[in-house]
């Protein structure tokens, strides 16, 4: 609703009242524009976990508390091939890419909302044909006329509701939002990699024991028809054997699928096509067990966590649109200023008696519209509610996720040891039993057996080993900061 309005053309030395009166006006309309945002306390819970870990508190393996890992958390594994892949898809992963240009574009947003502090100044060029009715100028006739006008004209807005300081406090939130987005996104590729490398791994060493499974049905099925040529077996014993050769052939493919859909993975992480790359042929033994575990007290990992610093950044968002919202409740005070050049002939365009200027100053304040702008604000309160107890939430997933590390890795040491002590036993039983076999106390049926549960054995135990990584990688996912990024 503007209440004075100077032509461009008024005279630079004309009454300034309207301007004082806007100013006096703005004082005592002038507001906090909305709560200031305060960050959210740290959980009080000292522990993860209602009850002790004790399998994470000896030799193999122990938990380093109130230890964050670094940012390279993957290089706890010993494996340079592995971090030689993890680095490869930081910096190439068309994901990570996405996410850089999101940042620079909020950045670049940014600093144009920073400049909404200053007064705006801006260059008019103006050149224009005029002619006049009889209805506007009476009895004396105005020929038609060319007119031309150039010169600066500054504005600016006060900001005594706080609208724009809050505006500028929401953009810069919402960069630090992109920016943690960014980096929960880089924590996850490095995850994934290491997950998929860990996959290609297992895959590749079950192939194997599998391989060597299926050699000893070989050996097994030579064995029986040895046995049968010499009368010391039947035909039933033949097709036990050649039954058990096959039945072990039938695991082979999805063994070779789950390596194949690993490196396919791997290819996507590393921003290339599964066709023009190759991944390495990882191994479980080639990645080390970490024997300490570096685990952040709850107080800490808010202020790590990549996504609970994205959700508080958005809270932080929410917050100053509550101030932007509410400063719109308020009267919109602003100023601005002329200084022209205007002539009616293009030749005296710039003389000195061409000189023209105006001062002026406005205030709109809401009339009809004001319960459309409360109604507004409630919105922006009950968004700023939202964002809350979505940080809220966030902060519990974040320690369940932690918490379900340490209770898996916790199983995972007596898994092992469990599958250590049945694969020792398997492995002796089958010497026993081919040698019982040998000497004729034994049949083939009991060398199959024996011979099948000691494979078991063995891939359950390599299964147990890649668990035991697989979990120990989540854990350090679940403490850990995000990785250093190329610029």
């Amino acid at each position: 609703m503007p209440l004075s309005s100077e032509s461009p053309a008024q005279p630079v030395g004309a009454p300034r009242t309207a301007v004082a009166a806007l100013l006096a006006a703005a004082v005592l309309t002038a507001c906090a524009g909305g709560p200031d945002y305060v960050a959210p306390t740290a959980p009080a819970t000292t522990r993860f976990t209602a009850t002790p870990i004790p399998n994470l508190d000896g030799d193999e393996q122990r938990l380093d508390a109130g230890q964050a890992p670094a940012a390279a958390w993957w290089t706890l594994l010993a494996a340079p091939r592995l971090d030689a892949l993890v680095q490869q898809a930081l910096a190439a992963n068309r994901s990570l890419a996405s996410a850089r240009s999101t940042l620079a574009a909020a950045q670049a947003l940014e600093a144009a909302t920073d400049s909404r502090r200053y007064p705006q100044a801006e260059l008019d060029a103006l050149a224009g044909r005029q002619k006049y009715g009889v209805a506007f100028s009476g009895p004396v006739k105005f020929p038609p006329f060319t007119y031309y006008s150039i010169g600066p004209s500054v504005s600016y807005a006060f900001d005594f509701a706080g609208g724009v300081r809050r505006s500028i406090e929401e953009q810069h939130a919402h960069v630090d939002y992109t920016r943690h987005e960014l980096e929960a996104a880089a924590l996850t590729v490095s995850g994934e990699v290491v997950q998929q490398a860990l996959a290609a791994a297992s895959a590749r060493s079950q192939i194997e024991r599998l391989q060597e499974q299926l050699d000893d049905d070989e050996k097994n099925l030579q064995l029986v028809h040895d046995a049968f040529d010499a009368g010391g077996a039947t035909r039933v014993d033949v097709l036990t054997a050649q039954s058990q050769l096959d039945s072990d052939k039938a695991f082979m493919p999805p063994l070779r699928r789950a390596l194949g859909l690993a490196n396919h993975r791997l290819a996507l992480l590393v921003g290339e096509a599964p066709a023009d790359w190759a991944a390495p042929d990882f191994k479980v033994e080639e990645f080390t067990l970490p024997a300490q575990l570096p685990v952040a007290i709850p107080s800490e990992l808010v202020h790590r966590r990549p996504d609970l610093l994205a959700a508080e950044a958005q809270l932080h968002a929410a917050t100053a649109a509550v101030g932007v919202a509410g400063a719109d409740l308020y009267p919109h005070i602003s100023i601005s200023a002329t200084a022209t050049l205007q002539a009616n002939k293009l030749g005296s365009l710039f003389e000195a008696a061409s000189a023209a200027g105006g001062l002026a100053g406005s205030l709109t304040a809401p009339l009809f519209n004001h319960g459309a702008l409360k109604a507004k604000k409630r919105a922006a309160v009950e968004n700023m509610n939202a964002s809350l107890a979505t940080y809220q939430q966030t902060v519990l997933h974040a320690f369940t996720e932690v918490a379900d590390a340490l209770e898996s890795l916790n199983q995972d040491t007596e898994a092992v040891h469990s599958e250590q002590s049945a694969a020792a036993t398997a492995r002796e039983n089958l010497a026993l039993t081919r040698e019982s076999y040998r000497v004729g106390n034994s049949g083939v049926l009991q060398v199959l057996e024996a011979q099948r549960q000691s494979g078991r054995a063995r891939v359950e135990l390599l299964r147990a080993k890649v668990q035991r990584f697989q979990d120990t990688v989540d854990l350090l996912l679940a403490v850990g900061g995000p990785p250093a990024l190329a610029p």
